[in-house]
């Protein structure tokens, strides 16, 4: 009798162990299944189908903080070429520099309203100049929120008779607005933007420079 009741018993520890390994293993297929279905779903969402020549392509998209720096990098380069980048056409020159404006705050306003109170505007017009530049390089530091950046650019001053070429360095930080619109496509604002040099430097041209 008592050996009858011991096996039950020990029949009773098994069943409940080999429950407990059922209910186990049933709730790591769960949590894995729910996992696996959680990376395809987030791997399909970086999948992006493009229609080019009849032919339908597959490109792989990126969240924005893995390329930051390069989204940053362009929103500085933007704005430095529709600051700079002018023809001697009054329309042409406050059209152009509206457009940077949407790309940063006041800072960049008080730098336009300096240049225009100096008459340096009137001068390009005036001596039918055309402004040039190119954006060398700009080192960021996005370690420390608001980015702060220093752009290195060559300019060129260019007129039927002479050219100038000017060593440009600016500085600044930048913020992430979050949203992005037609007229500042990135959503960033550039802040507490200031020319540190502007001069002329040795050309290649050798045909006098632009005064």
């Amino acid at each position: 009798m008592f050996t009858q009741l011991k096996n039950i018993d020990t029949a009773f520890r098994h069943i409940k162990l080999f429950s407990y390994l059922l209910i186990f293993a049933n709730t790591f297929c769960i949590c894995f299944g729910i996992y696996y279905w959680c990376q395809l779903a987030n791997e399909k969402d970086e999948r992006i189908y493009i229609l080019y020549n009849g032919k339908v392509l597959q490109a792989v998209s990126s969240d924005r903080k893995s390329n930051l720096p390069v989204q940053l990098r362009d929103h500085i380069k933007t704005f430095h070429q529709y600051f700079f980048d002018l023809s001697p056409e009054d329309k042409a020159i406050k059209a152009s520099v509206s457009k940077s404006l949407f790309l940063a705050d006041l800072s960049a306003k008080k730098q336009y309203d300096n240049l225009m109170e100096s008459g340096y505007y009137n001068n390009l017009i005036s001596a039918s100049i055309s402004q040039e530049i190119d954006v060398d390089s700009t080192v960021l530091n996005i370690d420390v929120y608001p980015y702060a950046f220093t752009t290195y650019a060559t300019q060129r001053l260019i007129r039927s008779s002479s050219t100038t070429v000017r060593k440009l360095v600016t500085r600044g930080q930048i913020r992430d607005l979050k949203t992005q619109t037609d007229d500042n496509p990135h959503g960033f604002m550039i802040q507490h933007w200031e020319i540190l040099e502007n001069k002329d430097v040795p050309n290649d041209y050798g045909d006098g420079a632009v005064q």
